[in-house]
Formats: structure tokens, sequence, C-alpha cells
């Protein structure tokens, strides 16, 4: 029997246009704000990663907090919408904030005013925001081809803008005159369209009634008093469900795998001489993802479920960092644009079906558990974003600083030189290795046909002795 549709074209795109709110922070400060930290404000790289490596600890107690407190909100825009709609207008503060540090003040001074609104725009507004929009996936619709096309149609969005954001934003400040005044101007701009993108977003889409939500063998438990949990309790959920560990190990190192590649400028800079050619390896990037992410929903279909497809996928990934890496050290830039699709191509399913996944291992949890935790399960994309993407970037500032990188320097030395290969060419292959050994074990489709299984004979068995 075909499942139930529950969205409109317009529903998918609008929801998926909120990705663009979510790009304008993330591409910004993964790509741009370490080199805008070492080279404009004149900040020590090692210093900067410690801060954002310090910072990211706060994240994962607030990923946890924002999650369970999504699931108990009760409104009339729901549970998600209210937490994504307000915790954007922080979310633009703090960025515009990170890109106006002053200065007449001492260095001191200026790492803690970083590391302040760093903190207040991962930990806070971001977690809000980012949480509540990756679990309306669940609350919008139950059908679980809609989740896959919502999932491709976001990711769409969300690497067309980073895309966008990582061609443009070099010649943005250079229009701009250059400097930390030419910095914050772009940041003020990227922020306004991030907050009208959000609202759009927010308003195109409505949630469903825990009612409506909810499956026959879901309405007797919902006839029954809701069991209340607490923030410890929904922990235990999440660390009871091996999926969801290795959901979240994903994630954490598919950003850190993104935010590596996007300390690629420094790779352009002093390697490959051409700083402007961040944006030419974004397009290598970012398009092949696109086209493979429209094939997404279909392939799922035609695999019978997403575990084979994203199997096969990051098998193909991971072949082809590997063959960046041959090109990198043949120094032929069309060889490594070209590796650089083939894993492009091949890590796209995943990316589309990310959000699916997820719902289906908080099916998981529910029908090992009763309890509905989709709020707190999708903190592991929020979790993962932060994590994966702070861990990347105050790596690459340990890395550098360990190389002995000079910011601003003409010429850097040769252990910087040896150094940018590993971070830009042998980093990134190694974590796409290590995806791929996870995703070999990740059937959670499977586990839930199972559970839903027994669940419906234990059922039946019930029934069968009441007679």
């Amino acid at each position: 029997m075909e499942e139930k549709r529950y969205l409109n074209w317009y529903n998918k795109i609008g929801y998926g246009s909120g990705d663009i709110a979510g790009n304008v922070v993330y591409a910004l400060l993964s790509a741009f704000v370490m080199i805008f930290l070492t080279d404009t404000v004149g900040m020590n790289a090692g210093i900067v990663g410690t801060l954002i490596a310090v910072s990211k600890l706060f994240d994962g107690i607030s990923d946890i907090f924002f999650g369970s407190m999504i699931d108990k909100t009760r409104s009339r825009m729901g549970k998600a919408r209210p937490w994504m709609l307000y915790g954007y207008f922080g979310c633009a503060v703090c960025l515009v904030a990170i890109f106006c540090i002053p200065a007449d003040i001492s260095a001191r001074a200026q790492y803690a005013w970083f590391f302040i609104a760093y903190t207040l725009l991962n930990a806070g507004f971001y977690t809000a925001n980012n949480i509540a929009y990756s679990a309306l996936t669940a609350l919008i619709t139950k059908n679980n081809q809609e989740r896959v096309q919502m999932g491709s149609i976001r990711f769409m969005f969300a690497f067309g803008t980073s895309m966008l954001i990582q061609t443009i934003t070099v010649g943005l400040v250079a229009y701009f005159g250059g400097g930390a005044a030419a910095w914050r101007t772009v940041a003020i701009i990227y922020s306004i369209v991030g907050v009208i993108s959000n609202t759009l977003s927010v308003m195109s889409v409505k949630e469903l009634s825990p009612e409506e939500l909810a499956d026959e063998e879901e309405e007797k438990a919902a006839a029954k008093e809701e069991e209340k949990y607490s923030l410890i309790d929904a922990f235990g959920l999440l660390i009871r469900n091996k999926y969801y560990l290795m959901i979240c190990a994903s994630y954490i190192l598919m950003q850190i795998y993104s935010a590596t590649l996007n300390m690629g400028i420094y790779y352009m800079t002093y390697i490959l001489k051409n700083a402007s050619l961040l944006g030419v390896f974004s397009w290598a990037i970012n398009i092949p993802m696109i086209i493979g992410l429209l094939f997404t929903p279909a392939m799922v279909a035609r695999f019978r479920g997403m575990y084979r497809l994203n199997l096969l996928g990051y098998t193909l990934g991971t072949a082809g960092r590997l063959g960046v890496v041959a090109a990198g050290y043949l120094g032929s830039i069309p060889l490594m644009l070209f590796f650089t699709a083939v894993a492009a191509i091949g890590m796209s399913p995943l990316q589309g079906d990310m959000n699916a996944l997820i719902a289906t291992c908080s099916e998981y949890t529910y029908l090992r558990t009763g309890k509905r935790v989709d709020g707190t399960m999708y903190s592991c994309t929020s979790l993962g974003t932060k994590l994966g993407g702070g861990i990347g970037t105050a790596l690459a500032g340990w890395l550098l600083a360990f190389s002995g990188y000079v910011g601003g320097a003409a010429v850097q030395s040769a252990s910087t030189l040896t150094m940018l290969h590993i971070m830009y060419l042998w980093i990134p292959m190694c974590i796409n290795l290590v995806i791929t050994l996870i995703l070999s074990r990740m059937n959670v489709e499977h586990a839930v046909e199972t559970e839903r299984a027994a669940l419906h004979a234990a059922a039946a068995a019930a029934h069968a002795r009441t007679r």
C-alpha cells in the first residue's frame, strides 16, 4: 500500500531553503574564520584552535539539552518551529560579533571576545535553531520517501550556499576594501540573508499533531499518561541506541572532513599559489554533490533502502579521495578536480538520506523503549555539525601552529608546506575510509523491521490469549 503523502512541492522547497540560513553561518566560519583571525586580526593559529576546542565542550551538553527541550515543548507553532525561528536571531548577532573584534583592545581581550561570541553562537543559538530544523523532518511528515526528498532538497540548498559562500567571499572582502571592516560588512550581509531565509523556511511548513504522528500501536500508548523523563534519561536513551552512536560518529567525521577541506584556502594560497582556486574546488565538490542529491530519492528506492546505497557510495568516495592524493603529489590540478568530483558523487547519498536515517534511528528507540525522543535524537545533527566543524577548524589551527605557520607571510617553511599536504590530501581520505567502515555496520532499517515484526507478533499473541 502506498504511503500517505503529507507535503506539497512548495513545502519541501520551503523547508530545504532553511539550510541557506544554516550555511551562511557554517560556511563562513568553517572556511574563513581561521584565516580572518590569523591574517587580519593577527591571532595565533594554535591559540585559536585551542579556544575552539574548549568551546566544543559546552556544545556536547547544549545539544542534548536543547533536543530534550524541543521534545517537551508544546505551543501553537508546534515543538520545533519556535526554536528554529527565534534561535536564528541570536545566530545572526553572534556571527557579526565574531567579525567585529575591536583592534584597539589587548590581545587577551580579543581572544576572550572571540571565545564568548563563538561559544554563544555554537553552544546556544545555532544549537537551538539547527536541532529544531533537523527535527522537523520527523514532525511534518510520516512518509519516509518524503523525508528522503526533504533531506536531498535541504542539502542541495546547503551545498549550493556553501559553494556560493566559498566562491564569492574573497572577492566580496576585496570589493569592500579588504581588512577587518570589509569582513564585518560581509558578515552583516550574510546574517541578513540568513534571517530572511530562516523565517521563510519556518513559515513554509506546519507540524503534524501528536495524534496524527502516532500509528495504531502508538495511539494505544498515547492513551496512557505521558511518561516524563529527565535530561539524563534522554541521554541514556541515546547512548543505548548503537545506531545513534554510529550516525553521530559518522556525522562528526563528515563535518571534520568538510572543515578540513574548507581550510583548503591555505593549500590553495601556499601550495597551488592561487587563493581563488578555493572556489573552483568548491564547485568540483558541490555541483556533483547536488547532482547526486537529485538522484538520491530514486536511488534509495532502487536499492530498496539506504544501507547498501550509502555503503557503496562511501566506498566510491574513499576511492575518489585516494585519487586526489595521487593527483596532488603529481601536481595535476585537473586530475585533482576530477577525483574530487568522483568523491563528492559517492558521498552524496548519505548526505541526502541522513535525516531519514536519523528518523529511522528514532523509530528504533521508540519501538524498543516506547518513548518518542525525536528532538533529542536529532541533536546528533547539531552535535555533529558543531563538534565536527569545530574539531576540524581547531585541528587545522593546531597543525598550522605545530608546523611553524606564519600568518600573512608570503613564503612558508617546508614543514608548513608538508603539513598542508597532510591536511588537505591525507586527512580527508582517511576520514572517508573510517566512515565507510562504520556504514558497513549501520543497517538500522533492518533492525527497525525486526523490532516492528516482533512487536506485532507479541500483540497478535496477546490478542489470541484474550479470546
